[in-house]
């Protein structure tokens, strides 16, 4: 029986088949040589990476769903019926388990289409390269960084020179080898090739571009990757820039809390959101967090008492949970076909304050600038002298819900459910389907 690499038959199924939304040629004649053989095409195919990023499974809502089971902590509940995200709520994940199978083949078909762009890249008119090529470079840094949140142990737990990262895949993959074995970076090494890539991103894309990955993006994106290696001093720069190319191209906080979220169009802090409409798009988000009145589930996500304890009593954030289905409910999440905000421009002024607090500096404003710029959109009161504590706990607050749950927990040393930052149970198990095909090194505790 020949073996093949599952990571690269997965991979290759949006090059091969492509996804009709590509809209290149009928689907039983595409050919991957026809696909990426003209300026046109290639940039068709570019459309085709953000509609796999923003699958369900991906950006769409999954991966963001599993970041804060895994960091429940009994603030949150699953109360729905799906085995698979009850597993991650319970830390008690199954190797077969469908929706980490599909997590891990949609982010590959992503980096493969990337791949493929980049290996292309030639062919785009010259003018418009830098963009299309800092675009998939974007793409696939950010696909590896939400793998290797997941599927790693953290960066905080130390040995990250031998702690197994990702397979790293860098070129473009069309038909599968048989018996080709696939071995893991580490996760320094992972982080590098993200770092990398995000850092050339940034130096080849515009400020701006419409829905679609900037510069702007790239920097924020470039503070948060740092933040998790807690490289601080090139997070705050990150951080300092993103603001600053921001706040210079028209980008402000709303003017409400709760104005950021349920919103067809990108809001005016979105740096990055996945567009959904009800003719396109994933917001599994929605699906699994609101109640059949708002065209969700069954309120498959319920808020816990322990959460809305953390909140002051005039606290705006704490006003947009709802009632629903007999339970508490996140507002995030509420209505259907709405955008899902991947990064908010609230987050870059968290993250200024806090790289500033730890470093002792005022690069940009100064710690109590930028938290009181979010304490006062939730209409509290400001802090003269806020802490790091204080700043963590603003952070907290402000993205509960929006998928950083577990990747911040596991940077800040925390517990989940009495389990330690860096336990194997908070950290997903390698698809067996991907243990099978190719020798891949499953992870410890499964």
């Amino acid at each position: 029986m020949k073996r093949y690499n599952a990571i690269i038959l997965g991979a290759m199924f949006l090059i091969s088949s492509c996804d009709s939304k590509l809209d290149l040629l009928p689907q039983q004649d595409i050919d991957s040589e026809v696909a990426l053989n003209s300026d046109t095409n290639i940039k068709r195919v570019l459309g085709g990476a953000y509609d796999a990023l923003s699958d369900a499974y991906v950006l769409g809502g999954d991966m963001a769903l599993f970041s804060e089971l895994l960091a429940s902590n009994s603030e949150i509940a699953w109360e729905g019926t799906y085995n698979q995200p009850r597993d991650i709520y319970t830390k008690k994940i199954l190797v077969n388990n469908s929706f980490v199978r599909d997590i891990w083949l949609k982010s590959y078909e992503t980096i493969n289409i990337a791949n493929n762009i980049l290996g292309a890249i030639d062919k785009v008119n010259e003018d418009d390269q830098d963009r299309v090529k800092g675009e998939a470079l974007l793409l696939r840094a950010i696909t590896y960084f939400e793998l290797v949140q997941l599927f790693s142990l953290p960066y905080s737990a130390g040995n990250a020179g031998t702690n197994p990262g990702l397979p790293l895949i860098l070129t473009p993959t069309i038909t599968a080898e048989p018996g080709a074995l696939v071995t893991r970076s580490t996760v320094q090494e992972t982080y590098a090739q993200i770092i990398e890539d995000a850092s050339e991103a940034e130096t080849l894309l515009p400020e701006t571009n419409g829905v679609f990955l900037s510069q702007i993006a790239a920097n924020a994106y470039l503070s948060r990757i740092y933040l998790q290696t807690g490289d601080y001093a090139k997070a705050l720069a990150a951080a300092n820039k993103g603001i600053t190319l921001a706040t210079d191209n028209g980008l402000n906080l709303t003017s409400t809390y709760a104005a950021a979220f349920n919103n067809a169009t990108n809001s005016s802090e979105d740096i990055f959101a996945i567009q959904v409409s009800d003719q396109d798009g994933d917001n599994d988000m929605q699906l699994f967090w609101s109640i059949p009145e708002y065209g969700g589930r069954d309120g498959d996500v319920s808020i816990q008492a322990k959460h809305l304890r953390l909140y002051e009593a005039n606290d705006a954030r704490l006003k947009l949970f709802y009632e629903g289905a007999g339970a508490t409910r996140s507002g995030k999440w509420m209505l259907q076909f709405k955008n899902i905000p991947v990064f908010r421009l609230a987050e870059l002024y968290l993250t200024r304050a806090e790289c500033n607090q730890r470093l002792a500096s005022q690069t940009g404003a100064t710690v109590a600038t930028d938290l009181n710029l979010i304490r006062r959109r939730a209409g509290l009161a400001a802090i003269t002298a806020p802490t790091l504590d204080i700043i963590l706990k603003e952070r907290k607050l402000e993205l509960a819900h929006e998928g950083q749950g577990i990747h911040d927990l596991k940077r800040l040393k925390g517990t989940s459910d009495d389990l330690p930052f860096d336990s194997n149970s908070l950290v997903l198990p390698i698809p067996q389907r991907e243990v099978d095909a190719s020798g891949i090194k499953q992870n410890s505790g499964y």
